[in-house]
């Protein structure tokens, strides 16, 4: 997951009001519902301590969801009167919660909003395409590609007399395969789409597939369509889910591999949160690595006010000099300090076959070496 849109929450001081509302559910009473839910989650957030004005700001924000078709949630940020951001969510919490802390709650973004792949559904004939946008949050019109319109059939002859015109079809399906992939590349780029699915069939296929830049190869799927067919919620969902997890497995095969020292004795990953503490404050996070049930994950650290401040004890900070100080948890203090150097964090727990004990405690980061 990139990081950089949670900048907002780091330019200013906390404590922060974060709360996860659910919207998944959508019956006559919804309205009625999230106005008690806001409610009660101003008065949660209150008797944390957050102030008057914040609580308000939450209230006013939730109350606003109430109409909202919103297909699972939302998460909110707020301090001194103000909501300061509030991303949706790919998948619903499993309830509705606020916590009131000296840096916002971050880390379950990771996995309610974290790997939300964006796919460009492609239906692919011998005429053209039509590119449809995909997501957790519903479906967009993406354009599409018209090619040329004749002759795109074979006669049945076998008469060598029709060989040339059998040579023009080729042609025209060769001409208008290289055509849909010139738009569906450049389609991909525009919406930083993560998956290609290919609606059609196979040759249509195949020949599309051929044809695109080679660094969209991997992102492409094949669905097991023909022509004509349009693709379900539950097929696209089933790609998106099997990309998650072929990413977070080949993230954590990489880091169970870089965890073995290199020639000069330096190892690329490292875990545990003594170890992580350090690679933060050095910046060295190249990527981290979060098992969400991991023992480390709520483990309290110490902060101060910059991201680089932060320490296993408190007396730490003021070795380093820094004279304030606030307890925080450790996956949001990790995750405040790989922001702060571009570095990009992932929930692991996707992976088929996660082991326990990677990484160490649930925390873990590859390495990035000056």
């Amino acid at each position: 997951m990139e990081l950089a849109f949670l900048n907002p929450l780091y330019e200013r001081p906390g404590p922060w009001a974060s709360v996860y509302v659910d919207t998944s559910r959508h019956t006559e009473n919804t309205p009625h519902e999230r106005q008690l839910t806001a409610r009660a989650m101003a008065r949660e957030l209150a008797d944390q301590g957050a102030d008057e004005a914040t609580c308000d700001a939450v209230r006013r924000a939730i109350e606003e969801l109430r109409h909202s078709s919103e297909p699972h949630g939302r998460a909110l940020f707020a301090r001194d009167g103000e909501v300061v951001l509030d991303p949706p969510l790919a998948r619903p919490p499993q309830s509705d919660w606020a916590q009131w802390a000296p840096l916002p709650r971050v880390a379950p973004l990771l996995e309610l909003a974290g790997e939300d792949p964006v796919c460009v559904v492609a239906y692919v004939d011998r005429k053209g395409a039509d590119f449809e946008l995909r997501s957790a949050l519903g479906r967009d019109d993406a354009g599409g590609v018209t090619g040329r319109q004749w002759p795109i059939h074979r006669t049945s002859t076998v008469d060598w007399s029709e060989r040339h015109f059998q040579l023009r079809v080729e042609n025209t399906w060769e001409h208008n395969a290289a055509e849909i992939a010139d738009a569906l590349a450049v389609c991909q780029e525009e919406t930083g789409a993560d998956l290609l699915i290919l609606v059609g069939d196979d040759r249509e296929q195949r020949a599309v597939h051929e044809r695109l830049p080679q660094r969209l190869h991997d992102l492409v799927v094949e669905a097991p369509h023909g022509t004509g067919s349009r693709l379900l919620d539950e097929d696209v969902e089933r790609a998106r889910a099997e990309h998650v997890r072929d990413r977070a497995a080949a993230e954590l095969e990489r880091f169970l591999a870089a965890r073995t020292p290199d020639d000069e004795g330096r190892a690329g990953a490292v875990e545990g949160v003594p170890a992580l503490v350090e690679a933060a404050r050095e910046h060295r996070i190249d990527e981290l690595l979060i098992r969400p049930d991991g023992p480390d994950a709520h483990r309290e650290v110490w902060i101060g006010e910059d991201p680089d401040q932060l320490a296993v004890r408190r007396t730490e900070l003021k070795v380093l000099g820094e004279q304030q100080s606030w307890a925080a948890r450790a996956d949001d203090a990790l995750i405040r300090s790989a922001i702060a150097t571009g570095a990009p964090a992932l929930s692991v727990s996707a992976a088929p076959d996660a082991r326990d004990d990677a990484p160490v405690g649930g925390l873990g980061a590859l390495l990035r070496w000056k």
